[in-house]
């Protein structure tokens, strides 16, 4: 029996590839990637040679039956995403699903996830905390920010620049605006920003500078 290896990667700087998953992306029989083109400029940075497959949401139904197969015969992969951890908020979780319902081993390597800097970094309570990902774009969004409203706990979530000033003033009209807030973009990356205030003071920011790169962001919960 194989073994899948989930092996985080950069979510900026190159140096923050750990030397074992530098080794296990050499070791491997095969890698899957969730965008082929952009692992292959860090496997040549590393030169690393192991073959490579596309693993991503929209074909991962249809390749995980062969990659168990594969698995179960005797063959090690690793599945890797275009930056950070696979599985959180990325493709990742119907494999790992399937490997340990046919016995497979899985091993997740520690390593970069870009909301435990930007929780660290925004100065909220992060002993207790919940992470939420992407929000819904349509279907759900007001139920789930109703009941995110009420949560006591700090909260993590990821937006794309292009939709953070609409999500920060959803924010601001669910939470209150006086709510405390903190954005971080471009983590590890030349032009890392993190930008804390209240949520009002924070929405005001993003009006006047319009974001740039993926972002995290941290609101304080219900008090």
């Amino acid at each position: 029996m194989g073994k899948l290896y989930v092996v985080p990667t950069p979510i900026g700087n190159l140096e923050d590839m750990t030397f074992r998953a530098i080794k296990v992306l050499k070791e491997v029989d095969f890698i899957l990637a969730e965008d082929t083109r952009t692992s292959g400029k860090l496997l040549k940075h590393f030169e690393i040679e192991t073959s490579m497959h596309s693993h991503h949401m929209h074909n991962e139904h249809k390749t995980v039956e062969m990659i168990v197969k594969r698995l179960q015969n005797g063959e090690s992969a690793a599945l890797i995403s275009d930056a950070g951890t696979p599985a959180i908020s990325d493709p990742g979780f119907l494999l790992t699903r399937n490997c340990i319902e046919n016995h497979i081993e899985v091993d997740c390597l520690p390593g970069a996830t870009a909301f435990v800097p930007a929780l660290v970094n925004s100065g909220l309570p992060n002993d207790k905390f919940v992470f939420e990902g992407f929000l819904p774009v349509k279907k759900g969004r007001q139920t789930r920010l109703k009941i995110l409203a009420e949560e006591a706990r700090t909260m993590v979530f990821y937006e794309s620049p292009h939709k953070i000033l609409k999500t920060l003033k959803d924010f601001g009209e669910y939470f209150g605006n006086d709510r405390k807030a903190s954005v971080s973009r471009e983590i590890s990356k030349m032009h890392e920003e993190t930008i804390r205030g209240s949520l009002e003071e924070v929405t005001h920011h993003f009006e006047k500078t319009p974001p740039k790169g993926e972002i995290v962001v941290v609101v304080e919960g219900k008090k």
